[in-house]
């Protein structure tokens, strides 16, 4: 979570929401890493998580992640959450809650839905007051 946080850190260079991604192999080594690129591409899908999924897949030349982690400071959205079952990951880490937005647990639990064909196992609150932190104070400064 700390390499997460750090990535995070690159997104506020771009003006972004400070949030940052890793995905690991299945032997834990990193594949892929990402943050918060909308500001900067003007992608309203340029979330951390997308961005590391998508450099993950090209990676291994393959859009299954089977076996791998999914690193993030930030519950998923549901965008990103619906890329997480598609992408087959199994396991999601994420650190801070988002009670406005999440669906991995907050507001909805769309990645352990039982009517889905793949559920990853979630794993929450990894340095969550420090993932808070740099959320609360990135809106703050707002």
């Amino acid at each position: 979570m700390e390499r997460a946080l750090e990535e995070a850190g690159l997104a506020l260079r771009g003006g972004d929401v400070p949030v940052g991604a890793l995905v690991l192999s299945p032997e834990g080594e990193l594949l892929a890493a990402g943050h918060n690129e909308r500001e900067v591409t003007g992608d309203p899908t340029a979330h951390a998580e997308i961005l590391a999924l998508r450099r993950a897949a090209a990676k291994l030349g393959e859009w299954r992640l089977p076996g791998c982690t999914l690193v993030v400071t930030l519950e998923p959205c549901v965008m990103c959450a619906g890329a997480l079952v598609q992408s087959r990951i199994a396991r999601v880490v994420y650190g801070a809650r988002d009670e406005k937005a999440g669906a991995a647990g907050s507001l909805w639990d769309l990645v352990r839905d039982r009517r889905l064909n793949h559920r990853p196992e979630v794993i929450a609150g990894v340095l969550e007051e420090e993932c808070s932190r740099r959320l609360t104070r990135f809106f703050r400064d707002r």
